[in-house]
């Protein structure tokens, strides 16, 4: 298959993805049609195909609206809060020490301050979550206000620096919640002791998703390359990651007539960006980690603006060697520096080397496109999308030759 047909179907799967589905938040229709979508697209190449369901949680808003003393503030509905129609004092809280003596019982909760300074991690996150936050979050639950307002700080190192960021974004969590900014919170807070009336308009749904795993060759040893083909509610994911997705679907391509020793596996999982991570624990039930030689994770690929970064972990001397060997032959592709947000770190924390492929750009993209509107397909570089599904092809196919490198 020549480069431009390779472009021109990395263009089409990042139309259909991006453009033609709405939405690719976990639990919605969208999200549905996309697995189903991606499912089609690589048994075409004889490739068998799985796509195994979970339970999971969708959810709805309307807004939500907040008065006190007569005045009204600008705010937002936490991803995934309860509803709710409060009215009670409001106590103000601006650390964890002073959440801890606060009496918030059945009263309206304002945090800010240091409380407010980065997004709790969800309460049943298992890749990562800080003590801190898990302080924070049993505070919360034991003090049991009747509903929670975070006035979030700026913090460049939330994902797409959005300004206010919900300090909350987890349905596990049943304490309904807002956010709003810094400003408003100082305005609010001047009205401490008062009754605060908060409506919150929010529904969870219930819901199901799956991921799409396809293999080809043996099982008892082989490469898994994941890519996610979830997105955030409010973004097309272009970068995050559809363009993963689609190079994926490049690769599936390009390996039609393979048939080597060493079994391939294309795990697309569906929850990265969603706080369950329902599609990683789903591939974590029923993964064989002993089976598995290598992963490759591509995430955020593709940027028009500067080159294809990889980065090895946990890798054997021999492997990494080959890795490199192989990728470094191709312009455009060079060794970055490595980063820790991505799937591939739920394989190494299981002892499987892997290799993160992303955008040299990585850290920027996370800090000012990731999670926004701005991640857009003509963001995406789709000759860098297809000059990566080739080297991939390579490389399976040097580790596949060279068997003592894994």
């Amino acid at each position: 298959m020549s480069s431009e047909q390779l472009i021109q179907k990395a263009n089409a799967y990042l139309q259909r993805l991006c453009v033609e589905i709405p939405t690719r938040r976990l639990g919605s229709a969208g999200n549905r049609a996309a697995t189903d979508f991606v499912a089609q697209v690589v048994a075409l190449f004889g490739f068998q195909v799985e796509c195994p369901a979970f339970a999971c949680m969708d959810w709805i808003q309307e807004g939500a609206h907040l008065a006190v003393n007569g005045e009204s503030f600008e705010l937002f509905v936490s991803p995934y809060s309860l509803g709710c129609s409060v009215c009670a004092p409001l106590v103000v809280v601006s650390t964890a020490d002073e959440l801890e003596m606060a009496d918030a019982t059945n009263q309206v909760l304002l945090l800010r301050g240091n409380l407010a300074k980065e997004q709790l991690m969800p309460k049943n996150f298992v890749f990562y979550n800080p003590d801190e936050h898990k302080r924070i979050i049993h505070l919360l639950e034991t003090k049991s206000p009747r509903a929670i307002i975070a006035a979030t700080t700026r913090n460049p190192e939330t994902s797409g620096a959005v300004y206010p960021f919900p300090l909350i974004e987890d349905g596990d969590f049943d304490i309904p919640s807002v956010y709003l900014t810094e400003e408003e919170g100082d305005r609010l807070a001047r009205h401490v002791g008062a009754p605060v009336s908060l409506d919150i308009r929010a529904t969870r749904i219930p819901a199901t998703g799956c991921n799409v795993i396809a293999r080809k060759g043996v099982t008892k040893r082989r490469v898994v390359l994941t890519a996610h083909v979830d997105a955030k509610d409010g973004t097309p994911g272009a970068l995050d990651d559809a363009a993963g997705v689609a190079t994926l679907l490049l690769l599936a391509e390009l390996l039609r007539e393979y048939r080597g020793q060493l079994g391939i596996e294309i795990a697309i999982l569906n929850g990265e960006d969603h706080y369950s991570a329902a599609g990683e624990m789903n591939y974590l039930q029923s993964a064989r980690w002993d089976e598995i030689q290598l992963c490759i994770n591509l995430d955020d690929l593709g940027f028009h603006q500067g080159s294809t970064a990889f980065s090895l972990y946990e890798c054997p001397d021999a492997l990494a060697r080959t890795i490199r060997n192989t990728l470094t032959r191709h312009p455009g592709i060079v060794e970055g520096e490595q980063w820790h947000q991505g799937d591939h770190m739920v394989f190494v924390q299981n002892k499987v080397p892997a290799l993160a492929i992303t955008s040299e750009k990585i850290i920027e993209l996370m800090s000012t496109i990731g999670h926004t509107a701005k991640d857009v397909p003509a963001l995406v570089d789709c000759n860098k999308l297809a000059s990566t599904a080739r080297a991939l092809k390579e490389l399976l196919v040097d580790l596949d030759n060279l068997q003592s490198a894994i």
